[in-house]
């Protein structure tokens, strides 16, 4: 039987037997009883660190079955294991998923960010609801082929960034729709990260393979290279082949009120420079294998219904803009590290992560401000993320509470493919071709025009190598990867 077929044959067999499962109603277990039909059934794929984070905002929820485990390092799942000891146990999500379909309502995947996509696509093929954490995906292609796969499989779907659920965020859309700002032109974001290293070549000299750890399953989508020490548990984020660097570890956090405010979709264009560290040859450059030491990125994005164009500004590695003039001189801006600053035509504000702390500037103007609440709240602000999503899952894909989630993929798609075209204009100043003796590209910084709809850059071809990496053969987006050979 061919590859293909096998698969028809899994996933007919997976719905036939997940249609006759027998659900318990909830009269028969009385009073003060959950029905195990008014819970989630959840299947984590990464239990370690911010999964295992995940996985307790879900239990608290009271509406979530923590029924299936899977990490690729032992060490990293032993916690959670502890935790939750009745779950069952796997290291591979695709034998996971092979095995347990019938028994799975949905999958959260907090693995590293090369592994976002592959995972969340087999449950989705599967018609499993999912919670995936942030960035949605490593790459933008990534990101559209989920946002596309939650309609054609019509899953619940929301991405991990949980101040999309918050009061501040929805209090700035209130203050901007109100007019108390005029039009926006100009937004700053920030952030002090990396607080891992970057900027540096990647080691050639292979470290031993902890025996907890399968090194195979943990490359994944990656190029196949070698282990050394310091990639794990957290310093991965900086390396090309795993992570999206500082943008991808906060942008979807410090990005998404600019988004939900002004409505934003794909940049026209994108342009940045960064700072060096690793030198080599005759000139410094920021090294092909990680994310620069700290960054300066500017989106443009087309203004609609009348409104003007808007420019964002990134900023990492604690590169600042310069304060407001309306802040006052002891006032924190933002958090500190990191934030969001709104530039009007009749007016300013900030908030922090998440949207926290949303002021009017000057912040006398907070204080005295009456603005109307208009936008319903989730309850439970940014803890209420969790929560939302599994009402969402339990109620079904087309549900109101599914539409109404507030980073559901129709808005955590754009928004990573907004976040990750920072990351390919940093990745462009590094492309280098021969020409004689010399370097064509050499710390190239041009203004790179993107197509959105089309997912290309239409005046530098060799920047669209980005768009969409070459995974390692045996992985791939398509019905074949959740086959175990």
């Amino acid at each position: 039987m061919s590859k293909q077929n096998s698969r028809r044959k899994f996933l007919k067999n997976s719905i036939l037997a997940s249609a006759g499962f027998y659900i318990i109603p909830r009269h028969v277990l009385g009073r003060g009883f959950i029905a195990p039909s008014d819970k989630l059934t959840i299947a984590s794929v990464g239990v370690g660190g911010k999964g295992a984070d995940d996985i307790d905002h879900f239990d608290k929820s009271g509406k979530a079955n923590i029924a299936f485990l899977c990490d690729v390092d032992d060490v990293s799942a032993a916690d959670t294991r502890k935790k939750f000891p009745q779950a069952k146990y796997y290291k591979d999500y695709r034998e996971m998923l092979s095995k347990e379909s019938k028994s799975i309502d949905a999958v959260s995947v907090s693995t590293p960010d090369h592994m976002h996509a592959v995972a969340a696509m087999a449950a989705m093929q599967l018609h499993k609801h999912v919670y995936v954490q942030k960035p949605l995906t490593h790459d933008i292609y990534e990101a559209r082929m989920l946002t596309e796969a939650a309609h054609k499989y019509k899953v619940v779907t929301q991405m991990g960034n949980q101040g999309a659920s918050g009061d501040g965020v929805r209090k700035l859309v209130e203050w901007y729709q109100a007019g108390l700002i005029g039009d926006v032109t100009t937004v700053f974001c920030y952030t002090d990260r990396p607080i891992w290293p970057q900027g540096l070549k990647r080691p050639t000299t292979a470290s031993n393979i902890p025996s907890t750890l399968d090194y195979n399953l943990w490359l994944g989508t990656a190029p196949e290279k070698v282990y050394f020490d310091g990639m794990l548990p957290f310093n991965w984020r900086g390396w090309w082949d795993y992570g999206t660097g500082a943008l991808g570890d906060m942008a979807c956090h410090i990005m998404a009120p600019p988004f939900a405010v002004l409505g934003l979709g794909y940049p026209v264009s994108a342009e940045c420079s960064v700072a060096s560290r690793y030198v080599e040859n005759w000139h410094a450059e920021y090294s092909p294998d990680s994310g620069p030491i700290s960054s300066h990125i500017t989106l443009i994005f087309e203004g609609k219904n009348g409104k003007p164009n808007v420019e964002l500004h990134w900023m990492d590695g604690g590169i600042q803009p310069t304060r407001p003039v309306e802040l006052g001189s002891n006032e924190l801006m933002g958090d500190g590290g990191n934030g969001a600053i709104f530039l009007g035509t009749k007016g300013k504000m900030m908030c922090g992560t998440y949207g926290v702390n949303p002021q009017l500037l000057p912040t006398s103007k907070t204080q005295a401000d009456k603005t109307p609440l208009t936008i319903p709240r989730v309850p439970g602000g940014d803890e209420g993320h969790y929560a939302a999503w599994i009402e969402a899952c339990l109620a079904g894909y087309g549900s109101e509470k599914a539409k109404n989630l507030s980073s559901n993929f129709d808005i955590a798609g754009p928004l990573t493919e907004s976040v990750l075209m920072g990351n390919l204009a940093i990745r462009s100043t590094n492309i280098q071709k021969k020409n004689g003796n010399d370097f064509e590209y050499p710390g190239r910084n041009i203004k790179l025009l993107w197509n959105g709809p089309d997912m290309r850059i239409t005046n530098f071809e060799d920047a669209n190598q980005f768009v969409k990496r070459t995974y390692r053969t045996g992985w791939s987006l398509d019905e074949m990867n959740v086959i175990i050979s």
